[in-house]
């Protein structure tokens, strides 16, 4: 095992006396009703969060939560149960509860438990719960300083460091026994500019699988400054246009639209139960021949990456949209039965209080042949979109409104005047199809970006390259 599953494995057997002895009693509890496949999430997490809001610290907490979750599976249903109790017999508990929710009636055994070895991609070691509070606030103080020196017109500033160390241990009843020790930090600040009784307000921030070595590379002040930039720049937007135009989408933060408005729809539960306007289409071209779209769980360091998802297989790098084809859905367990396909390592849950369900790990285009400036210089009027505050899709169709918190317009090939009040609306493939050119120039997001779904959250990352999509719906309170 890698050092993450190790730790994690001694974790629970010196912390609470769980063992692969007392994991084979319960899958065999878990099992004793006829299930297929019956699996144990243990898991321990410590989490902290500062927030600070004029110049002085508003709250600080650390909180600690653990506990079990048992699921198991009889063909295509599911019995879940779970307890924060870590003793035996509430153990058990859950184990007959799961079980008898996925009731077969015979009864098969569970192998026996074995080491799996997880991945590395990122370092058990790397978390800051153990880091002074006092360093995180001087850090804290620096964003608030540097956002404020930026310009005059930053009349607030509020900071939230926001930091976990999760322990996870997975047991199935296909034997496999393996373990993480996943680290994960958040850096969000929020500007709000005043001039000329006119107020603007932005946010930025990032993150990542990492400890204070992520200031090394993003400085408390870099993220402060983006923050206060974009604020400041509002003060000059002109309300956004409405009509059709032809969209740029710049690198990076536009990855948002390609996780929400295609990623969704390409998630296998919704596939395997025909909601999603990709089902019985593997094969078929879905994009243009320019877009290849990836699902890729293996980036170092990153939000989205994970060294072993949350029913204990590897993550990998998916392919789901190759040359304008799709080529496959993003996996969990109970999805490859159905598909006969291999896992993708996307079976992702919230936490020991969640079943796992296929989720998204890093998803992004790859990047292209085009220059970005050419994109820009091709375009005679349409707008050009930087930043986004998330939005909303309907899975079955597709449909999405996504809100833009920074675009420009362009202007015979030039980028020129900075708009707000900017919503894009389309369709997922119909905006996929209509990609005429893709930069050269991919960049992943900043780690900043939780997906909700069925009600869970998971954190996820996201990246494009500069994207020219021919024509899109703007939705804006000015004239076209």
């Amino acid at each position: 095992m890698t050092d993450s599953g190790r730790l994690a494995e001694a974790f629970f057997r010196d912390r609470y006396a769980i063992d692969t002895s007392i994991a084979a009693e319960l899958l065999g509890v878990a099992m004793s009703r006829g299930g297929d496949h019956a699996e144990l999430y243990f898991e321990h997490r410590e989490g902290s969060h500062i927030a600070f809001e004029q110049q002085a610290v508003k709250s600080a907490s650390r909180t600690i939560t653990q506990g079990l979750g048992v699921r198991v599976l009889q063909g295509d249903a599911i019995g879940y149960a779970y307890t924060e109790d870590l003793g035996r017999d509430a153990m058990r508990r859950a184990a007959d509860t799961a079980a008898r929710i996925a009731s077969r009636g015979d009864r098969a055994e569970p192998v026996d438990v074995v080491h799996y070895e997880s991945a590395h991609y990122y370092s058990p070691e790397a978390g800051t719960l153990a880091v002074p509070p006092t360093d995180k606030v001087d850090l804290i103080r620096r964003a608030d300083d540097a956002a404020r020196a930026f310009d005059t017109s930053i009349a607030r500033v509020d900071v939230n460091f926001i930091d976990e160390m999760k322990h996870i241990m997975i047991v199935t009843s296909q034997g496999r026994l393996v373990g993480d020790v996943q680290p994960l930090v958040r850096f969000n600040v929020t500007c709000l500019s005043e001039r000329n009784g006119n107020r603007q307000q932005a946010r930025w921030g990032g993150g990542g699988r990492m400890g204070m070595a992520y200031f090394e590379s993003h400085t408390p002040e870099s993220l402060a400054e983006e923050a206060a930039r974009q604020a400041v720049v509002l003060q000059t937007a002109i309300d956004a246009p409405a009509g059709t135009f032809p969209v740029v989408l710049a690198a990076g933060d536009s990855g948002i639209l390609l996780h929400e408005a295609i990623g969704h729809g390409l998630e296998a539960d919704f596939n395997r139960k025909r909601t999603s306007n990709y089902t019985d289409q593997i094969g078929n071209p879905v994009a243009s021949e320019l877009c290849t779209v990836v699902d890729d769980g293996t980036i170092r360091d990153s939000r989205g990456s994970i060294n072993v998802d949350d029913e204990g297989n590897l993550p990998g790098y998916n392919v789901l949209i190759e040359n304008g084809v799709l080529r496959g859905y993003i996996q969990d367990q109970l999805s490859t039965k159905h598909f006969k396909v291999n896992p993708t390592g996307n079976g992702r849950r919230q936490s020991f209080k969640h079943y796992p369900m296929p989720r998204m790990t890093n998803t992004y285009m790859l990047a292209g042949e085009s220059a970005p400036e050419d994109i820009i210089r091709s375009v005679d009027r349409g707008i050009y979109c930087v930043a986004f505050n998330g939005g909303q899709v309907n899975i079955s169709n597709g449909d999405f409104v996504f809100s833009v918190t920074e675009g420009y317009m362009i202007e015979g090939g030039r980028v020129t005047a900075p708009i707000r009040n900017v919503n894009l609306i389309g369709n997922g493939p119909d905006v996929l199809r209509k990609v005429t050119a893709v930069g050269s120039d991919f960049k992943l997001s900043d780690g900043r970006w939780t997906c909700g779904k069925d009600g869970q959250q998971v954190p996820v990352g996201v990246g494009i390259p500069t994207v020219l999509i021919s024509g899109m719906t703007v939705g804006g309170t000015a004239m076209g």
